[in-house]
């Protein structure tokens, strides 16, 4: 009889345990892939920066797509493989995912023109080492969330030429995406906008939604309806002024989600994978992967 009440007593503590795991979801970032390299791409007073690569299992013929990610974090902190799920995917579909660090306010004392600074040369490290690391420098795209989304769109739009803290012997790669993701990016750093105190007059040639021109690449951002950071409105006018520009731009708003809602942290995941699949169907609509496995 007593080990009956021991079994029956242990029995619920499992099926109370289950239960608590299936409602909490799974922990943040659990079972997410990890890079299979990094290389330093910059050495700064602060230190050196690195890019973190996901490279695809298998090849295919010839050189493959890539995604540069920059991580969130308002140009104050962050971490650089915050996009780990996003990129490992990608690399699964056959494209280099790849991560940048850059200078932060903590812990570099930088300013947010140090970190668009090392998004140029990252983006120029990937096209100029484009061979060794697998990579078509003629289709690589530029993502990231929140100031890191900022980061990705600014080089697409950005104009002052002190921006650009390159060697002249470097600058005739082009930092220019072939095509953008944006995660919620605060793009608007005018008055009013995300970051303004911190930019202030210089929000003319570092704001991406006061330097849309027509030669930006295809679009795709995503961010929800209740975003305290960015709002619809502010969305729907880049979106706006780059197709009256005659610029394929595509803007995806998730009802009821806030600020930061494609992290896959503990209850989140349907959102990763809901923005996962919106990412690889812009992709597959530009050519650089095919459908979905499963799909026709």
């Amino acid at each position: 009889m007593t080990r009956s009440l021991l079994f029956v007593a242990a029995l619920g503590l499992l099926v109370g345990w289950i239960l608590w795991r299936l409602q909490s979801g799974p922990p943040a970032f659990a079972s997410l892939p990890g890079p299979t390299r990094s290389v330093v791409y910059k050495t700064t007073p602060q230190g050196e920066l690195r890019l973190f690569l996901h490279e695809p299992a298998e090849r295919g013929i010839g050189p493959a797509p890539a995604v540069l990610f920059f991580h969130g974090g308002g140009w104050l902190n962050g971490t650089a493989t915050q996009f780990d799920g996003q990129a490992g995917r990608l690399a699964d579909r056959g494209i280099v995912g790849i991560q940048a660090e850059y200078r932060l306010a903590d812990p570099h004392g930088a300013t947010p023109f140090a970190s668009l600074a090392d998004a140029i040369t990252a983006m120029r490290y990937v096209r100029r080492h484009a061979a060794g690391l697998g990579v078509d420098p003629g289709r690589v795209a530029a993502g990231g969330g929140s100031a890191g989304g900022h980061l990705a769109a600014a080089l697409a739009t950005a104009t002052a030429e002190d921006l650009d803290t390159d060697p002249p012997a470097d600058r005739g790669v082009s930092y220019r995406p072939d095509a953008l993701i944006l995660f919620n990016p605060v793009y608007d750093n005018g008055p009013g906008g995300y970051g303004h105190e911190r930019i202030g007059d210089r929000y003319t040639d570092f704001s991406p939604l006061h330097n849309l021109h027509a030669g930006m690449p295809p679009t795709l951002v995503m961010l929800g309806d209740r975003d305290d950071l960015v709002p619809v409105a502010t969305a729907e006018r880049f979106r706006d002024g780059m197709r009256g520009l005659g610029v394929r731009s595509e803007l995806i708003v998730y009802p009821g989600e806030t600020h930061g809602f494609f992290n896959p942290h503990r209850g989140r995941r349907v959102m990763y994978e809901r923005t996962l699949a919106a990412t690889e169907a812009f992709l597959a609509s530009l050519g650089w992967i095919g459908p979905p496995p499963g799909s026709r």
